[in-house]
């Protein structure tokens, strides 16, 4: 389809809310009813609350870096701007489901782009058994977390933790660990995208962890399940020369 209605969103930033004004006096700006496409201003952070603000949209969205890093992003620029939309590569992603069940009962969901993390909640190290697809893989890892990332979210908090870059069609998810202490040498797994990972908390009065699905926190968790929502489906334009695929790749070389 050709894109020519824009709705503009921007983070709380001067220089997202400087660009929306010069941009929306050159391209016009729609409501979301009547618009063909969003383009997003802002850092990683942004595009990410936009992706799940819209997701039961549908709408592809285009995201202009007037943030720091800007994985997620495309350079900004103001001319062409529905050329390079119209040109522009899309990526369509599955994001992950948790199911969190904290200590007081009941059940909370959210979806993670990037990662799903249990983390420690205090001084103490967390104890974690973690099964796949219902068969216990390992008893008690003893840690100040682990995270289960997609491949769009490898090179985040996923990277920063010393674990692998996943292609986008590698079809599996990075199990890391966070300071693993038992057992000390574990570095993760690499797990089918397919595959249903529940984490128990022992000792969760001792040794509280919290869960947290991209920015959505459940404290005093004493069992989340991860799997790949496939029912969910995010979309993201990348300008063609620098799809995220190319960017994904390009990370595993930087020096």
């Amino acid at each position: 389809m050709a894109f020519e209605r824009i709705s503009f969103k921007w983070a709380d930033t001067p220089a997202a809310e400087n660009a929306a004004e010069v941009l929306i006096g050159r391209y016009g700006d729609h409501d979301l009813d009547n618009a063909d496409v969003i383009v997003a201003l802002g850092g990683d952070g942004f595009m990410l609350s936009m992706l799940h603000e819209y997701l039961e949209r549908g709408m592809p969205i285009y995201g202009m870096n007037k943030g720091t890093i800007g994985f997620l992003m495309n350079q900004f620029q103001e001319e062409d701007l529905l050329q390079r939309i119209n040109d522009a590569t899309l990526a369509e992603i599955h994001p992950l489901r948790m199911i969190a069940e904290p200590e007081s009962g009941g059940k909370q969901e959210a979806l993670a782009i990037n990662e799903v993390s249990l983390l420690r909640q205090t001084r103490q190290a967390s104890k974690i058994r973690i099964s796949i697809d219902g068969r216990v893989r390992m008893e008690e890892l003893i840690c100040d977390g682990l995270l289960l990332s997609t491949p769009a979210g490898s090179t985040a908090y996923n990277l920063s933790a010393h674990g692998p870059i996943l292609p986008l069609t590698a079809g599996v998810l990075a199990l890391t660990p966070i300071s693993a202490f038992r057992p000390r040498r574990w570095r993760g797994a690499l797990l089918p995208k397919e595959a249903e990972v529940t984490f128990d908390v022992r000792e969760l009065y001792k040794r509280p962890v919290s869960a947290v699905a991209d920015t959505f926190e459940v404290r005093h968790v004493k069992r989340v399940t991860v799997a790949e929502a496939k029912d969910v489906t995010m979309r993201l334009l990348f300008d063609s020369e620098h799809s995220l695929e190319e960017r994904i790749l390009n990370e595993q070389f930087v020096p």
